[in-house]
């Protein structure tokens, strides 16, 4: 798909990650809706630096943890850039508890991941939809996270739900073919970024010593393989793990 004149939301694009993808999409040639939850000053700041790069952008305040706002959130979205064509899934939540502390992952702490992680994109995906589909095309493309994949993470409920991101991934690639495409990108551990930062210390040294490649994932080569999902017109349902080789051990 030709980027040129395209309208991409990118939920949590006022973050370290978000602002990367929505510069890139910009630097590709997309119009940009900054979502942010509360951040608003930084939100500013991403829809400056996409302007200074000669494309439009608004802002669009949301917290995909409210089902209720996600509808109008993605109305907003498409109305300010005059279409929509892309949606990136990249806002998420986490919180450090180490697996074997069963007791301190609260039901409120596990329905508030799911809520953000997988209720959210699944709502903002089938929001967008309609609007892809008016035009004939579109694309969607999921953060997730090796802890998806594999039994490790800030805690059980933060891993599960990215597992469960992923195979929306899939399940969406098939309800949405063939106008839209969906894929989903894995980081591992993003350094310098205020998610990272929140993760418990003995996590983040282990992705770092674990990585074959001795240094983890960056948020430019996983802004560069979003616009590469959103550009490629086979590609659907993939997942592309972005995380310095930890996955080989």
């Amino acid at each position: 798909m030709d980027l040129k004149g395209r309208g991409a939301l990118v939920s949590g694009a006022s973050g370290d990650l978000g602002t990367a993808i929505a510069l890139a999409l910009a630097d590709a040639g997309c119009d940009i809706a900054v979502g942010y939850v509360g951040d608003r000053d930084r939100a500013l700041k991403t829809r400056d630096a996409v302007q200074k790069l000669g494309r439009r952008a608004a802002i669009v305040q949301f917290d995909q943890a409210d089902a209720a706002a996600i509808d109008p959130a993605v109305a907003q979205a498409a109305e300010a850039l005059g279409r929509l064509d892309v949606l990136v899934n990249n806002a998420g939540w986490n919180i450090g508890i180490p697996f074997p502390k069963l007791d301190e992952l609260t039901v409120e702490i596990w329905d508030r991941l799911f809520d953000t992680n997988v209720r959210g994109p699944f709502q903002l995906a089938r929001a967008a939809a309609p609007y892809m589909r008016r035009q004939g095309s579109g694309r969607i493309v999921n953060i997730a996270s090796i802890a998806g994949l594999r039994a490790a993470g800030s805690s059980i409920a933060y891993s599960s739900s990215k597992a469960a991101l992923i195979h929306l991934t899939r399940c969406l690639a098939v309800a949405l073919a063939p106008e839209i495409a969906v894929n989903c990108v894995a980081p591992g551990l993003i350094e310098g970024t205020r998610m990272a930062a929140r993760l418990p210390h003995d996590v983040a040294e282990q992705a770092r010593q674990g990585a074959v490649l001795g240094r983890t994932s960056d948020k430019d080569d996983i802004a560069a393989q979003v616009v590469t999902f959103c550009r490629a017109d086979s590609i659907t349902g993939q997942v592309l793990v972005v995380d310095g080789g930890l996955h080989f051990h």
